[in-house]
Parts: structure tokens; C-alpha cells; sequence
């Protein structure tokens, strides 16, 4: 190592949601960590002003984010509790509908804005004193070390600016275009799905009843999350031709077409601010992990939005990173030796892939107009909707409550 040069034992490159949230997690085990953010999070907003990137928070995440001791301050913030799903189906005419009653919880989540998450986390990090943030930070290059024993030299990461630090274990928390990932040699495997993501706000003229609502188009799906001050955030999911189109509206002629494929359920829906189209791609790393380094949230897994899953997936793999890095403390093993990391990636990266499966199925059989797959999805939808152990099945996976999740995430 060089002389005077930081190194830190883990050095996570990605500020955000996941990447701060692992920081976090991590912190008080007696190891030195950076965090490496090219952007503050905004400390205020203008009142009335709701981000346009919004999640829709599992019960596992909401538990992850109570442990970490930041969830009061995200309610403080802003958060709107989601207590009914309805989803129906453009072309077949079938609906399921669920009820967080039905299974004794009093919702099934929360619609939280991005910025709202970030900052909180962000806040409880800058109290931390075995956290160094770098920020604005961005790197440029990583020289990995060779893999080897215990006393394996740490990866150096050059910074834009000049920089540079050492790290025992890097971990890339930095989106679906991951610049760690791709210096580290690692692939994926995917594809576009030919659909952009509208993302707007919107003031429906009839309460949304703190309902999660979604109707399955030919195009793809429309999304109606319900906020706290009685608009909600849309994600409307659509192919390249009809988003572009949807995009040149004016804001009246949006409203239109908005109220027309949302059968104006909860009567006229007027945007209400900017809008944005972000393009949607399924990617998958073909491996988490390699020495010295670990990929967690968007950088190892990109998914299709139609369920909200994105950001509760990243949170689970940051409580499955900490907790095999535990064991290896525990075990007096190297944080950034496979024996560790490869502990962190059998438990997510199976699970990430039937989830990832299951949402490009569902957007597969969902968005296109034939006859018989029409039939078929609306069989489905009114069986399942009838057969109350399913359902239960279906609510108690969203909710997180099966077995299997890392310690930070369990009931």
C-alpha cells in the first residue's frame, strides 16, 4: 500500500437508496467505510412539490429501514400507506383485487418518494463516524488487486478528480449502468423491452382511496400509486411508438388520454407538474461477486416497474451483503474473499431471478391484444381472485413475510 494513501475496509461506489442503506447497515461492526455519491441529496423541496421517482416500499423493506433507525424520519417526511391493490385487464376484462384486511395487516406498503428515502439514510450516515463520504465523488478507474490469501493486497479506485483510495471490499451500488461492474469485467444478460416509463404526478377528481391501482394495456401497463396529499404518481408503462406519442401531448391532451385508459375510475385525472420517459430493460449480472468486489440493487439486476419491486429488491441485497459479511467477521474469514461474498450471492441472486422471470412473464402476457392469451389472463386473474389461499400467497410474498430473508429484513 501506498504511503499516506486512504484504504478502507469497504468502500461502497453509489450513494443512493441501496447503496447508502448497506453504508448504514454495515456501520458500528468495527470496519472503516467509505461511500463514494457524485450528488448531495436535496435537503429541502419547494412545499407541494412531489419527486417524480417514487417506490412502493415492501413490509420487508419497511422493517430493513426501522432497524436501521430511519423510518420515523421518512414519515416525517412523507409517505402514503397503500391499503387495497386493483388490477384489471384492458382486453380480457379480469381483476383481482387485494385487501391488506384479509390478512390481518393494516396495509400492504408505502408509496414513499426516492428523495424522501435517500435523504434519511443520508442524514443517519453523516452521524456515523466510521463512515467517510465523498461526495461529490465520482471514480474513473479501479486497479484490482490479485486475488490471493488473507493478506491480499486491497483494489485501488482512481477518482475523476485525481484521487485515489484502497478498499478490502468494493461494492457497486451504482445503478443499471454500472461503471464498477463494467470495470470489472463483469456481463449481463437481457434485453430492451421496446417501452418507456412515463412518470408523472396527477390529481384524480375523486379520492384514490389509498388504493394501488394498475390496468394492464395492450401497449403496456398504467399504474396509479396513491400519495399523501390526494394526487398520485403514475408509471405508465408503454411501447416505444405510443410513449413518443404520449410524450409530444400537450398536458390537457395528456389528461385525456390518461382518464381514457384508466376507464376514469377515479374520474378526470389532470398531470400536474412535468413529465418524464425513461426507457425499461431486463438485465441480470451473470455473476454478483468476484474478489474484492460485490454488486448489489440496480447494478447486479435491472427490472421491469410494473410491480415496484426494483428498490425492495436492492434493500434485500444489502441486508444479504451485511449479514454474510458478519458471518465472516464472525468467522475470522476476509471480508473480500470469495468464502464471503459467495455466501451473499446464493442468497439473492436465485431469488432476483425468479422475481425478474416472473415480471417479464407477467409484462409479456399482459402487453399485446391476442385473442387467446386474453382469455387465458383473464382466467387467471378471476381464479385467483376467487381462490383466497392464492391470494394470501400473492400478498404475503409482497409483504415480505415468508422465510428465507436476511436478518435485518425477518419478522
Amino acid at each position: 500500500m501506498s504511503e499516506n494513501l486512504q484504504c478502507f475496509d469497504v468502500v461502497v461506489v453509489g450513494g443512493g437508496m441501496v447503496g447508502a442503506a448497506f453504508a448504514l447497515a454495515l456501520a458500528g461492526k468495527g470496519l472503516n467505510i467509505a461511500v463514494i455519491e457524485a450528488r448531495e441529496p436535496a435537503r429541502s423541496w419547494p412545499a407541494g412539490e412531489i419527486d417524480l421517482r417514487v417506490s412502493a416500499l415492501s413490509r420487508a423493506s419497511q422493517r430493513i429501514l426501522e432497524r436501521l433507525g430511519v423510518w420515523s424520519r421518512i414519515r416525517a417526511l412523507g409517505c402514503s400507506p397503500y391499503r387495497r391493490m386493483h388490477v384489471w385487464d384492458a382486453v380480457g376484462g379480469g381483476h383481482i383485487d387485494f385487501d391488506s384486511a384479509s390478512v390481518g395487516e393494516g396495509d400492504l406498503g408505502h408509496i414513499v418518494e426516492n428523495r424522501a428515502i435517500q435523504l434519511a439514510l443520508w442524514e443517519a450516515l453523516e452521524q456515523l463516524p466510521d463512515v467517510t463520504r465523498f461526495c461529490p465523488g465520482a471514480i474513473s478507474d479501479i486497479e484490482h488487486a490479485a486475488a490471493g490469501g488473507r493478506d491480499r493486497v486491497p483494489s485501488r479506485l482512481l477518482f475523476t478528480d485525481g484521487r485515489s483510495i484502497e478498499a478490502r471490499l468494493l461494492v457497486g451500488a451504482d445503478g443499471r449502468d454500472s461503471l464498477v461492474r463494467a470495470l470489472a469485467g463483469i456481463e449481463t444478460e437481457g434485453w430492451d423491452y421496446g417501452q418507456r416509463a412515463i412518470v408523472a404526478n396527477v390529481k384524480p377528481a375523486d379520492w384514490h382511496q389509498e388504493t394501488a391501482w394498475q390496468r394492464f394495456l395492450s401497449t403496456g401497463p398504467l399504474a396509479l400509486l396513491p400519495l399523501a396529499d390526494g394526487r398520485c404518481s403514475i408509471v405508465w408503462s408503454a411501447c416505444d411508438e405510443r410513449a413518443t406519442e404520449l410524450m409530444a401531448m400537450d398536458d390537457q391532451d395528456f389528461s385525456n388520454a390518461l382518464t381514457d385508459a384508466f376507464e376514469a375510475r377515479l374520474g378526470r385525472l389532470v398531470v400536474d407538474g412535468p413529465r418524464a420517459a425513461l426507457p425499461l430493460r431486463l438485465q441480470h449480472a451473470k455473476h454478483y461477486v468476484q474478489p474484492g468486489l460485490a454488486l448489489i440493487g440496480d447494478a447486479a439486476h435491472a427490472i421491469h416497474p410494473l410491480a415496484g419491486q426494483g428498490v425492495n429488491l436492492g434493500f434485500l441485497d444489502a441486508a444479504a451483503l451485511v449479514a454474510a459479511l458478519e458471518l465472516a467477521i464472525a468467522q475470522g474469514r476476509d471480508i473480500g474473499g470469495l468464502w464471503a461474498l459467495r455466501h451473499y450471492e446464493r442468497a439473492r441472486r436465485g431469488d432476483n431471478m425468479l422475481m425478474l422471470a416472473a415480471m417479464d412473464a407477467f409484462n409479456r402476457l399482459f402487453s399485446n391484444d391476442d385473442p387467446a392469451l386474453s382469455t387465458i389472463r383473464s382466467l387467471g386473474l378471476r381464479a385467483t381472485d376467487r381462490i383466497e389461499p392464492l391470494k394470501q400467497l400473492f400478498m404475503e410474498r409482497a409483504l415480505g413475510m415468508g422465510g428465507g430473508l436476511p436478518p435485518l429484513a425477518a419478522v
